[in-house]
């Protein structure tokens, strides 16, 4: 039993509802426009938290093996790096979790697209495979592109763009321009929990080699590159808001402005980085409940 939570806290339950924000939004999209399918959202759903838990799971042993998650690291304490699980125990779970990912993407694509749209088939089986690798390559080789400044890039590509503008397509089978403000929308607040996170961790990834985004920038200007992502995120979902307005109901995920500035409040005040941690949890849930509201408002 004591092993089973041990997996479980290294899969990191609370990354999760972020994960699928982008599920959420997309698929209330599909659901107004009459292309939303039961199936599709379930398989996207669970392909979603497959990818995430592989990615969380690389994240453990990439930075474990290179040693970057240390006594200095300021999160709660990892798999590898606690001794709780070995290396090669992790490296057979990833192994096992990219399986599962895999199969899970082939049954979300044939359930979409069945044998009547080939190169969207083809499109997504690259789509599933980069993701894949993005999954794996955050920490893990010695040419990972977290420790180059670039996971930012990545995240609001996968968990914006691809995860909210990719999973309409496999609903309708074409592109609407109603996705991208809410894709750009996840893709920034997403941003904005990875800097956070690195913003946290910024003395120990430097004593590690760990070039991230805000180690490159530094403790202020990542400060200033924090306030840029979510202070934007909130312009263009105000915007979508106004573009898309039916009801005054569409606008009810405004409401989860107010944690968010209160955040960046927080943020600016801050000189300890240990005070940050709580802080991924808020924007992660605000993400979160502004994909929920949002989806409900347009549907509305």
């Amino acid at each position: 039993m004591k092993q089973v939570s041990v997996w479980v806290s290294a899969m990191r339950l609370r990354t999760l509802p972020l994960s699928v924000s982008g599920i959420i939004l997309a698929s209330s999209f599909a659901h107004y426009n009459g292309y939303f399918n039961w199936v599709v959202f379930l398989l996207a759903l669970l392909t979603t938290l497959s990818l995430q838990i592989l990615s969380n799971l690389a994240n453990d042993y990439g930075d474990g093996v290179k040693g970057t998650d240390n006594e200095e690291r300021i999160g709660p304490k990892r798999a590898i790096q606690s001794g709780l699980i070995s290396p090669d125990a992790m490296f057979e779970a990833i192994k096992i979790n990219i399986l599962v990912t895999i199969i899970l993407a082939f049954l979300l694509i044939f359930s979409s697209f069945g044998a009547q749209h080939f190169l969207l088939t083809l499109l997504f089986f690259a789509l599933g495979i980069l993701s894949i690798v993005a999954a794996m390559r955050y920490t893990i080789g010695g040419n990972a592109y977290g420790y180059r400044g670039l996971g930012d890039v990545f995240v609001f590509m996968f968990f914006g763009l691809v995860s909210v503008i990719g999973c309409y397509v496999l609903y309708a089978k074409t592109i609407d321009h109603v996705v991208f403000l809410p894709a750009i929308t996840i893709g920034l607040l997403s941003a904005a929990v990875l800097n956070l996170n690195n913003m946290r961790d910024i003395d120990s990834d430097r004593s590690a080699s760990k070039m991230t985004l805000a180690l490159r920038l530094g403790k202020e200007k990542a400060k200033k590159y924090h306030f840029f992502l979510v202070i934007t995120a909130i312009i263009i979902s105000g915007l979508f808001g106004i573009l898309y307005f039916t009801s005054i109901f569409n606008l009810i995920y405004v409401i989860v402005y107010i944690p968010l500035i209160l955040h960046l409040k927080t943020v600016k005040e801050n000189k300890d980085p240990k005070l940050l941690d709580p802080e991924l949890k808020k924007v992660a849930l605000s993400t979160f409940f502004l994909s929920v509201l949002m989806a409900i408002g347009h549907l509305l």
